[in-house]
């Protein structure tokens, strides 16, 4: 099937915030919202992701703010962990978390699970418990339109933040729990390896893909967390990633998340935009 042509156009392009820094403390030049929100709107992005500990009590002035710029809020990273020895005891904040996205007045709340339960091996029981937990996530965020997105994983974070490794596992376990509005996120920085993909998603993945996230797999990764590579200074064929994501029917807009410590987090955020829109342009 034939590309979606962004060469000359940015309107399926959004900016996740962590790719300036903004959700870890102590990296990047600490814009405050209001200035990450105007120097998207003047680079012709459509849409902006924020990260829960970034909106406080403020999602509804956010939102409006947003919107008022001419943007879009695409999505919000991300519920607290389902399972897993850091995550809490009870769905309160989760449920909070659904509340604020509806706040913010975006359609989609990312679910990353959380790691196995602790005293299980694998990831079987663990993957029972996500279910339930999703499960009843999924019933209250739909009183509210919001759509969840399962996130998996690279392996690599298998243990302390993940239980679910492929888009195949989490297609799997939309199917267990039945919601309609349970999908997937996709994460080139998670997939790239999965030479599996095209045909999961060409079986399985129609119209529940509820999110697409941009970034590269660099070659020699130093950090397995804050070491992404903006889009074209890796080995992730992006074409081909996004042609089986839109061959699945997904339409939305591609979500740039970038984490790097030690290299775009440590650059001018203006420099940082202008180069993620001309590789969207050209590369993605």
């Amino acid at each position: 099937m034939a590309l979606r042509d962004f060469s000359q156009s940015t309107q399926a392009l959004a900016l996740n915030t962590a790719t300036l820094g903004h959700n870890l403390d102590g990296y990047g030049a600490g814009w405050p919202i209001e200035k990450v929100i105007d120097a998207c709107a003047r680079r012709g992005i459509a849409g902006i992701v924020f990260w829960r500990r970034e909106i406080g009590t403020q999602a509804i002035a956010i939102g409006e703010r947003v919107r008022a710029a001419g943007l879009r809020v695409v999505g919000l990273c991300r519920t607290p962990y389902l399972t897993g020895a850091e995550a809490p005891a009870t769905l309160d904040e989760a449920y909070a978390s659904v509340e604020m996205a509806a706040a913010l007045g975006t359609e989609t709340l990312t679910i990353v699970t959380g790691g196995t339960e602790p005293g299980t091996k694998g990831v079987k029981e663990s993957q029972s418990v996500l279910a339930d937990r999703v499960q009843r996530l999924a019933e209250f965020a739909a009183t509210m339109d919001i759509k969840l997105a399962l996130e998996p994983l690279n392996p690599m974070f298998g243990g302390n933040r993940t239980c679910l490794f492929t888009v195949a596992e989490a297609l799997d376990l939309c199917d267990r729990v039945g919601a309609p509005n349970l999908g997937i996120a996709i994460d080139v920085y998670h997939v790239w390896w999965d030479s599996s993909l095209t045909e999961v998603l060409a079986n399985t993945g129609h119209n529940r893909i509820f999110g697409y996230h941009l970034c590269d797999w660099l070659e020699s990764t130093q950090d397995m967390l804050l070491d992404r590579g903006m889009m074209g200074d890796g080995v992730a064929d992006l074409k081909a990633i996004r042609r089986a994501v839109e061959g699945a029917g997904y339409e939305g807009e591609c979500e740039v998340e970038v984490f790097s410590a030690h290299n775009w987090w440590q650059r001018d955020p203006d420099q940082v935009l202008d180069i993620l829109v001309e590789r969207f342009q050209t590369v993605c």
